[in-house]
């Protein structure tokens, strides 16, 4: 790759920064807030999680090697209410959802994450934690339950910037229960839930009972991952109160910076609306692989911004298609030179502006152009007596880095084999 310094738009301090790769080979940690396995995998997620893969695909172009950690949320509100809804043991309907969302990956060629763990795997270190943050005196028992207190951490807002007028109406559509009467301060979060009239539970200090959501994902990054992490993605409806709980549970007990980069991943829309299970508006991604291919989807996500909302537009991925079609001829192009031939296409140009934007906070819809560009180059070179050379190949390599397929089966697939067997009952 040439050399061009990496930026990456972080969002605890709103600006681009440069991202300093490591010199000594040393891989980045990457943390990714997972499913909670309930009817996924809609575009959303999709857009998520090929934004992740992209990210880990440019730096691998780059040379560095990723350490990259993504949880399943598999003890949950919504995952206990789904299976009661159903009436389906709680933990079938999760492991079911999570080799549907693997499956999906699959397709997409998504590639699959070094460690995915189970929040329910992680009881043990999630109890040492709470007790810990207990002995610290930012929390508090109270009728079998532990709750963060929130005016005891004078930096919790740093990262969402909002001010405690604001952050209570958020939290409460986002899981918070305000009107709970053991809660010294409605926006105090749980770490400890006491066990609810036939609720699975855990042994704990406190009683039975279960782990919150936040506390989850915190302890699942530093166990796996270290006291401080390099990169932590979600989607921009995590970072209040999920990702800004996440940070208050982590600094008090390590006293050290938590996270180096946050990245938030935009909601996609659907008539006006953010695409999510609540309001029922869901694209899924199994339904448009009935009818697109893997290539086309990845191509219509790669087009988008990842820090922009965007709206579901079919005619889009219509298109997407049939720039798929052109892409997956130019790659095929035959090398060779031709009789006769006038000269030799250089992609140079294109690798070129195509290594600028993914450097500039991974502008997919710039590189997209650059694809484009040299897709179109090689087909019109095949026309006009002009050698291709090198440039199909550079094309493949190029479109690799946003996730494209051109081989009969996903390379990455096989990597979520030991993942799906886990899951399998």
């Amino acid at each position: 790759m040439s050399d061009y310094s990496v930026k990456l738009y972080n969002s605890y301090n709103q600006q681009l920064e440069p991202f300093q790769l490591k010199a000594d080979g040393a891989p980045v940690s990457l943390y990714v807030c997972g499913i909670t396995p309930y009817d996924t995998t809609h575009l959303g997620h999709a857009f998520t999680y090929t934004t992740a893969d992209i990210f880990i695909r440019y730096l691998a172009y780059c040379g560095q090697p990723v350490h990259y950690v993504q949880n399943v949320t598999d003890i949950d509100d919504d995952i206990l209410q789904k299976a009661a809804a159903e009436g389906e043991d709680w933990r079938q309907l999760g492991n079911r959802w999570t080799r549907h969302f693997i499956e999906d990956m699959q397709a997409l060629n998504v590639r699959a994450p070094d460690e995915f763990p189970r929040a329910t795997e992680t009881i043990p270190q999630i109890i040492t934690r709470v007790e810990a943050l207990v002995d610290q005196g930012v929390a508090y028992p109270a009728a079998g339950s532990v709750y963060f207190d929130v005016d005891s951490w004078s930096d919790f807002g740093h990262l969402s910037k909002l001010p405690r007028s604001e952050m209570l109406p958020v939290a409460n559509e986002r899981g918070n229960h305000p009107d709970d009467p053991h809660k010294r301060h409605p926006l105090d979060f749980v770490l400890w839930q006491a066990q609810a009239l036939g609720e699975p539970s855990w042994a704990s200090p406190w009683g039975q009972g279960r782990p919150g959501w936040h506390i989850e994902c915190s302890t699942m990054a530093t166990q796996l991952l270290g006291e401080t992490i390099d990169v932590h993605m979600g989607g921009s409806d995590l970072l209040f109160p999920h990702h800004e709980c996440e940070i208050a549970q982590v600094t008090p007990l390590t006293g050290k910076r938590f996270v180096r980069y946050w990245m938030h991943i935009a909601m996609v829309r659907k008539d006006g609306e953010k695409m999510s299970k609540s309001l029922g508006n869901l694209v899924m991604v199994r339904d448009l692989l009935k009818r697109f291919s893997p290539n086309a989807i990845r191509l219509y996500l790669g087009q988008h911004y990842y820090r922009e909302p965007w709206s579901y537009e079919e005619e889009e991925l219509l298109a997407a298609e049939e720039l798929t079609n052109k892409i997956t001829e130019a790659v095929h192009t035959k090398p060779a030179n031709v009789d006769g031939a006038s000269g030799v296409l250089d992609p140079m140009a294109a690798q070129r502006t195509f290594e600028e934007a993914m450097a500039e906070d991974l502008n997919t819809p710039q590189a997209m152009l650059s694809i484009e560009e040299l897709t179109t180059q090689i087909l019109q070179a095949k026309r006009q007596d002009i050698a291709v050379g090198k440039a199909p190949e550079t094309l493949r390599k190029l479109c690799e880095v946003l996730g494209l397929c051109f081989a009969a089966e996903p390379p990455s697939a096989a990597a979520w084999s030991p993942h799906l067997q886990r899951f399998g009952n």
